[in-house]
């Protein structure tokens, strides 16, 4: 099935916007975690923090829940397919583990903010789960500019699945 012109402008704009729109959460949310790390400030260490889970519930994870739904929709809607071409299920390949790793994520990120939250908290406290946050949040914006990447580059490449439809669709009758 594909979708008409004006149905496809809008399904591209909704998947562009989703997934620009989490590149550019995860690196707002690498800025507060390296602040929060490397801020001598008690306060702004837990403002960072506060404002990590903040970010995390309610941009990062809708944005990584549109993103792989809007690209499928994009994928299935337009001759480009899901199973087609490489690039495409590459970037479908890991969009759908970051986002699954993203929710397993949200568990110590919430941790460290109720921690910050407590009057008690010190620079020094967590430090290790303090750079298990910096080191995700480096490697989520590492694979969401690969993903990127594959979509302005196109690479060349069809599966088998690809060419054998390209083949049948160059074979069949036209109409």
């Amino acid at each position: 099935m594909t979708m008409t012109p004006r149905l496809r402008k809008f399904a591209l704009t909704a998947h562009v916007i989703s997934s620009v729109g989490w590149l550019g959460a995860v690196a707002g949310f690498l800025a507060l975690a390296v602040a929060g790390l490397t801020s001598q400030d008690v306060q702004m260490a837990r403002a960072a923090y506060l404002a990590m889970e903040l970010t995390g519930w309610f941009v990062i994870v809708p944005l990584s829940l549109a993103s792989p739904l809007t690209g499928l929709v994009q994928s299935l809607g337009t001759t480009w397919g899901l199973f087609r071409h490489y690039w495409v299920l590459v970037k479908f390949l890991i969009t759908i583990p970051s986002t699954i790793v993203l929710l397993l994520h949200m568990r110590p990120i919430g941790h460290l903010a109720g921690v910050a939250a407590k009057t008690t908290f010190s620079s020094a406290d967590l430090r290790g789960l303090k750079i298990q946050l910096v080191a995700n949040a480096g490697a989520a914006l590492l694979v969401l500019l690969v993903a990127t990447t594959l979509s302005v580059y196109k690479p060349r490449g069809m599966t088998r699945y690809g060419r054998r439809k390209q083949r049948e669709q160059r074979t069949a009758p036209q109409s």
